[in-house]
């Protein structure tokens, strides 16, 4: 069972990642981890450093996708994305967002991918945050 959800996890991964380049996001690290969790992608969004969490679930699981990145989950990806500004000197000078992808995949092999950009602030939200 967790074999198949991490499967169903790569797969929503590499959709998102597809889709993103296809509406112009520079794909920067995939899978970014640090002593502070990890980051399912870095992007960027013209000069705006795009923080992407990444949900997949199946149809039947679908309603409220996005309800995953609770409160809870938003504050180990400030986190996260605290330590990666502090480990990658160039992306402090530029504007930052949190995105939220969910992507949901039916029995018959289609998805469908709902973009939330800018989906939360972090707490303290730096003057830099767009």
């Amino acid at each position: 069972m967790a074999d198949d959800r991490a499967k169903l996890g790569r797969h929503g991964e590499k959709l998102a990642r597809r889709f993103l380049e296809r509406v112009g996001h520079r794909i920067i690290a995939q899978n970014y981890r640090c002593p502070a969790g990890e980051l399912d992608l870095i992007t960027l969004d013209g000069e705006t450093v795009v923080f992407v969490e990444v949900k997949t679930r199946r149809s039947e699981q679908a309603e409220d996708v996005e309800r995953a990145v609770n409160s809870a989950k938003q504050r180990q990806l400030a986190r996260v994305s605290r330590y990666y500004l502090t480990a990658v000197p160039a992306a402090r000078q530029r504007p930052c967002r949190f995105d939220i992808l969910a992507i949901v995949a039916s029995p018959d092999g289609s998805t469908s991918i709902r973009h939330h950009p800018n989906a939360f602030a972090p707490p303290g939200r730096p003057a830099r945050w767009t």
